[in-house]
Parts: structure tokens; sequence; C-alpha cells
């Protein structure tokens, strides 16, 4: 009884009842923000790890714009199913440029986070115009206008500078070459010395859908072919002291 009285005068008292509701969303908003500012120390750094190249965050953009996320997840968890399926655990680091994630809670479609270099780029194209020739049971659309449409990079290094302002290490000579560097990637026989120095040797180099131009299936399946490939699983040990 003296726990409701004390409880009826706090219904009752408009004042009270506010200063102890913002207390308890004070002490929430604590416990929910506070870990952020010390987020660089829980995540831990990988060797491997880069920013996407523009023309792979072009087709991360398209991934997005797309709702790839809505049936396929990027978030392999320690579990021995998960891992023998599709590969190592995904680390933290490897989402550390992701703005958003793309971690996904759905596996309509199976999980990529691991899926770069598992098919070859014919495989991509067939799979993106008709799903069910190569995967009979599957559910997904038919994504082929991604062939016919044609893109320049044009508005990449915005795209890119907006990310460096919430801290993706992209250089003012990346973001200046950015679209130089969007074209050379899907061109083998482009000048790409450029691009490799900017992001590393695991850059991936070709004509992605094997037709003239950059189209956004090109976009696409560079950021797929990149997708778990940076991070040398064989040498990594985990730190056990985080």
């Amino acid at each position: 009884m003296a726990i409701l009285d004390k409880h009826k005068i706090l219904e009752t008292n408009a004042t009270l009842l506010l200063i102890f509701s913002f207390l308890v969303v004070t002490i929430g908003g604590i416990v929910q923000i506070a870990p952020l500012f010390w987020l660089e120390n829980t995540i831990e750094k990988v060797e491997g790890m880069r920013p996407y190249t523009p023309l792979e965050m072009a087709g991360r953009e398209i991934y997005i714009r797309e709702g790839c996320y809505v049936c396929h997840s990027q978030m392999i968890r320690p579990m021995r199913d998960e891992v023998e399926r599709y590969g190592h655990y995904s680390l933290a680091a490897e989402s550390m440029y992701d703005h958003p994630f793309q971690w996904g809670s759905k596996r309509t479609g199976p999980d990529l986070a691991r899926v770069g270099g598992r098919y070859s780029d014919d495989w991509h194209v067939d799979h993106m115009r008709d799903p069910q020739s190569v995967v009979p049971e599957s559910v997904m659309p038919k994504y082929g206008y991604l062939e016919r449409t044609m893109i320049d990079g044009k508005y990449i290094g915005d795209i890119m500078a907006t990310n460096a302002i919430v801290g993706v290490p992209y250089t003012d000579e990346m973001i200046e070459a950015a679209q130089a560097d969007f074209a050379a990637q899907a061109d083998p026989d482009s000048d790409y010395d450029g691009l490799l120095e900017r992001y590393g040797d695991k850059v991936n180099v070709r004509n992605f859908d094997g037709q003239p131009g950059v189209s956004e299936a090109d976009a696409l399946i560079a950021y797929l072919q990149m997708l778990g490939t940076l991070v040398d699983f064989s040498t990594f040990t985990p730190d056990a002291s985080r």
C-alpha cells in the first residue's frame, strides 16, 4: 500500500511527474548516446580496409536504391552454420565506411557479405537479366534494365565529399579525381595507375558487364565483386583485448 500511495503522489503532482519523467528520459538518453563518443575504440582496425572507389560507391547507391538490402543481409554471425555456408564472420571494421550500413535483417536471398569473387561477372549479368535462369527457385525480380541505363559519374564526387564529412577518409585528391577514376575502373584499356595509387591493388579493373560504356550494371557488379575481399582472413587474428 505504501508503494501505491507514493505512486499516487507522483501521478497527481504534475510538476513532480514532469521532473521524474525528465530524469528517466535523461538517463535513457545517456545510456544510448554516451557509447557513441567511444565508438572509435570499439572498432578493431584491420589491414586491407579502404573506402569504396567511385565506381563501387555508385554501385552501392544503386544497391540501396533498388532495395537489395530488403532481401539480402551483409552480416555473417559467428555461428557454425553461417560460417560454413558464407565464410568468416563479419567484422565491425568491414562496415566502418558504410553510411548507412547494409547489415539487413532478412534473408529471402543469401547473405552477400562474402559474395565478392564467388561468381563471375558473366554470372552476375545473367543473374540480373533473368535470376531464374541461374537460380531456378529464385524469387528475385529481373534487373536487366541496369545494363541499358548508362551513367557518367558526374555527381559521384559530391557523394564522396558528403561521406567525407561523416568520417570516410576521402582525400581532396580522391574527390577531385572521382569522375576519372569512376570511368577508369570500368575500362581495362584506360590509364588506371592513379586509381590504384589512391585505393590500393585490391581494385577490380575491367568491363564488368561486357558492353561499351559504363552502365548501372557495371557499377553494381563492381560493388558486389568487392564485398568481403578486402580483408585477408588467412592471416587475420582477432584482438583478444577487445
